[in-house]
């Protein structure tokens, strides 16, 4: 996890690429049927081995972690020849953590978060932007308070590869484990890496 977090404090230094903490999030739906979008890792939590990233609990991401918490990530820097896998359960952001993160937010993402209905289809682009205007008349002159739907994740991670391209596609491959019991929010120790046939 401390290396996770070095590649990542790189890759945002670096910026060689907008977004670079963009990562892909695969979640499973109830029939099965597996989706991923890119999302933003807001925080890596090295001691405790999670990452965080916000979005709208009613959308179709948040419908399908409901139905199955469990969920995949992977990042991907080609400037570095770097990329890291990760599997884990997720579980809501404690709401302080998720308070404090929609403050630091521009107001127009703050009032997107209650203008939007994630997932939903709409009429048309005018039928959005008159959304959003009537939901910044309705918080006008005042501060905006995180929407009750929208709010952080955890990916508690019980599974990190790392991988380093090589020469002759001999890359470098190793993948770390652990077990995360859901109901204490315990995760157990990480088992030793085992180093993978690129």
């Amino acid at each position: 996890m401390s290396l996770f977090n070095e590649w990542l404090d790189e890759a945002m230094t670096v910026a060689a690429r907008p977004n670079p903490n963009s990562m892909s999030l695969a979640t499973v739906a109830a029939d099965g049927q597996p989706g991923v979008r890119v999302v933003l890792a807001k925080e890596v939590n090295a001691e405790h081995g999670y990452l965080v990233f916000y979005t709208n609990y009613h959308s179709t991401k948040g419908r399908e972690i409901a139905d199955n918490p469990k969920a995949a990530i992977s990042m991907h820097w080609d400037y570095a020849g770097r990329q890291i896998r990760g599997e884990g359960l997720l579980i809501k952001s404690p709401a302080a953590e998720s308070d404090a993160y929609f403050a630091s937010r521009d107001r127009g993402s703050q009032i997107g978060a209650w203008a939007s209905l994630q997932s939903q289809p709409v009429d048309s682009r005018e039928s959005l932007k008159q959304q959003f205007a009537e939901t910044e008349k309705r918080f006008s002159g005042e501060t905006v308070p995180r929407p009750p739907h929208w709010g952080g994740y955890r990916l508690w991670l019980t599974s990190v590869e790392l991988w380093l391209s090589r020469e002759s596609r001999l890359h470098d491959r190793a993948v770390w484990t652990r077990t995360f019991d859901a109901e204490t929010l315990k995760p157990s120790e990480w088992q030793p890496g085992r180093r993978l046939q690129p």
